[in-house]
């Protein structure tokens, strides 16, 4: 942190005030601003699965979204690469941005040039090959290229196998310069190690759009960690992030930068309903 940058304000998950329980207290936040929506996808938009391919939305899904982006701006801010959620969301007028933020397209000026960001296919293909080899022969293990990033799954791994998994991480980190591990939900994301995040794509977006006036807020909504990026820049914009998680998370010792949470996909469908003009 910048001595100019605050500390970002955490909160347990349990105190978090529920959106749909607490809707008045959101609608008086935007202070008669429109909000710019941004979606994670994953546990967000869909229930987390065991495998990345099985991450449907519903047809009730699709529709909220399209109905939403037809009044206001949306977005979707996904880990995942940018043509794979482009895919699976399936709505041409949204803006996406791929690779936690990367890789980012607008319906009206195309690709994006991001400064700083350049050609990694070359390290990326070493990653993607010392992972293959080293867990090609774990049960469970999965190896998800991406073009910005390699991500390792261990959601079906065994909790005994789970100590020969990380070891393989590790040596990668240790034989590779210039890269970095996001962890994620029985996931880790082994990027360049570049500063940018969730949090710079919507603020660089924000930019872009134009939509960084006392006009709009900027709503982001997630559930992982890769998201507490988005909702620490929220707190410095004014904006204002609704987590995807349960009370009980707050058990396993979890907090957040959010302001809002609701439960699952399902109440996020149902919030983005009531934010439809």
């Amino acid at each position: 942190m910048t001595p100019e940058t605050p500390e970002p304000r955490l909160r347990s998950v349990r105190d978090l005030p529920h959106a749909l329980e607490a809707f008045d207290t959101l609608t008086a936040a935007l202070k008669g601003r429109e909000p710019a929506i941004f979606l994670d996808y994953d546990g967000t938009l869909t229930p987390i699965v065991d495998r990345p391919q099985d991450a449907i939305l519903s047809d009730e899904g699709r529709a909220v979204v399209d109905a939403l982006a037809r009044k206001r701006p949306v977005a979707v801010v996904s880990g995942r690469d940018r043509p794979d959620v482009e895919k699976l969301v399936g709505i041409d007028s949204l803006i996406f941005a791929g690779s936690h933020g990367f890789d980012i397209h607008t319906p009206d000026d195309g690709t994006l040039t991001l400064e700083g960001i350049g050609d990694y296919t070359a390290l990326m293909d070493e990653v993607e090959r010392r992972l293959k080899a080293g867990l090609d022969s774990i049960p469970g293990a999965l190896v998800e290229r991406k073009k910005f990033s390699v991500a390792a799954h261990y959601r079906l791994v065994a909790d005994e196998e789970y100590p020969v998994f990380r070891s393989v991480l590790d040596r990668l980190l240790g034989a590779v310069p210039d890269l970095k591990e996001k962890p994620g939900k029985k996931v880790f994301e082994i990027q360049p190690d570049i500063d940018w995040d969730k949090g710079k794509a919507v603020s660089h977006l924000l930019a872009t759009l134009r939509l960084d006036d006392p006009g709009h807020v900027p709503m982001f909504f997630g559930d992982d960690v890769t998201d507490e990026d988005a909702f620490k820049a929220l707190q410095t914009m004014g904006g204002i992030g609704v987590l995807a998680a349960p009370a009980s998370d707050s058990d396993t010792g979890r907090v957040s930068a959010a302001d809002f949470r609701v439960d699952d996909p399902g109440q996020v469908l149902d919030l983005l309903r009531r934010l439809t003009p």
